[in-house]
């Protein structure tokens, strides 16, 4: 069985969670190729990853794509879309996986909002192309079945690759130095966006005495919000934005406790690797954490900006606390490996193969 796993603007979107999500499948499927599943992935659509001898093989009459039994495509632009009507066209299988709704993409670049009404109606068509549609969480499936999309939906989770983040522990004393952070450090990691919760972050973090670090790419171009403009360029004393940093493990070595308030997410695989690496962490009380989290087990869930600081003043002053929300931390994210999701990817793929 021959996959084509792929992401248009792969180069473009390799700091972003699609980018992390479309990483992990890939490891996925090969990590259950190496447990025995009769799977190959590859990743371009081209017979030899290079668009010019994709030409070159069409006109030799050899076919312009690379061949292939199952087509997985991770975003919804013109590529993508000229993907899915071939796989249409030459009935193969055709797996559409949802990491973009008109819902997460609000409060994300400037004019999103604004944006985001037409774009669920674009995307209720494209979705409804698929023969399957793979959802990260039940919560997401639920909102694309109002759309309406007709088209088959599954949730299933993205995992976690918790390689990714190992050793963060050997980087804390050179990140907590490079960005001057002290004591127990609350900290969040991914693009700066409002949809993440920018605001609230600031907010809390003006009534609390801890450091705050925010490590992750801060927009400064024409399609930056004036939110993130006004906190980014003029924060709380107590708060850094660290911009991009190249070794992912070095920010959860420098944070203490993960805060994340974000409005809106179809699931966060970013709280998966804080809980990876044994992190505390405090999170708005939304549908799709209360999907995969536990209020007081495995996370602290809050409602309001009152709700923030007082778990944050809690955990900052009990380490006991943080240990054992830590530690059942790790064992949720330990349910999402990547061996579990190359299993279920492999079992997707068959049973299309075998309904056709």
């Amino acid at each position: 069985m021959r996959v084509l796993d792929y992401l248009e603007l792969s180069s473009q979107l390799d700091r972003a969670g699609i980018g992390t999500a479309h990483d992990q499948q890939v490891a996925a499927l090969e990590r259950a190729r190496e447990a025995g599943a009769d799977v190959e992935v590859i990743t371009s659509p081209w017979p030899d990853g290079d668009p010019l001898d994709g030409l070159s093989a069409g006109l030799r009459g050899r076919g312009f794509l690379a061949d292939v039994d199952v087509v997985h495509l991770n975003l919804i632009g013109p590529a993508s879309v000229a993907l899915a009507r071939y796989a249409r066209r030459t009935d193969t299988p055709l797996v559409l996986h949802c990491h973009v709704t008109s819902e997460d993409f609000r409060e994300s670049f400037r004019g999103s909002n604004a944006v985001a009404p037409a774009l669920r109606r674009y995307l209720r068509w494209f979705y409804s192309q698929a023969d399957l549609v793979l959802a990260p969480s039940e919560y997401t499936k639920r909102r694309l079945l109002d759309y309406p999309v007709d088209a088959p939906i599954r949730a299933m989770s993205n995992g976690v690759d918790r390689d990714s983040v190992a050793g963060h522990e050997s980087y804390r004393r050179e990140y907590r130095e490079r960005f001057d952070l002290d004591g127990v450090v609350m900290f969040a990691v991914g693009s700066v966006f409002e949809r993440k919760g920018l605001t609230d972050f600031c907010r809390v973090a003006e009534r609390t005495d801890h450091d705050f670090a925010w490590f992750g790419t801060v927009d400064s171009g024409p399609q930056a919000s004036r939110t993130v403009r006004r906190w980014t360029g003029d924060p709380p004393e107590n708060v850094t934005f660290t911009g991009w940093v190249d070794d992912k493990p070095g920010a959860f070595g420098a944070g203490d406790v993960f805060f994340f308030p974000t409005k809106e997410e179809n699931q966060g695989i970013v709280v998966l690797e804080a809980m990876a690496c044994g992190k505390p962490c405090v999170l708005r009380d939304i549908p799709v954490f209360r999907e995969y989290f536990e209020d007081g087990h495995d996370c602290l869930l809050c409602s309001s900006r009152e709700e923030f600081v007082e778990a944050l003043d809690r955990l900052a002053a009990d380490p006991g606390l943080r240990e054992r929300l830590g530690e059942n931390a790790r064992g949720t994210a330990a349910e999402h490996s990547l061996e579990r999701v190359g299993e279920e990817l492999v079992e997707t793929y068959e049973g299309l193969l075998g309904s056709q």
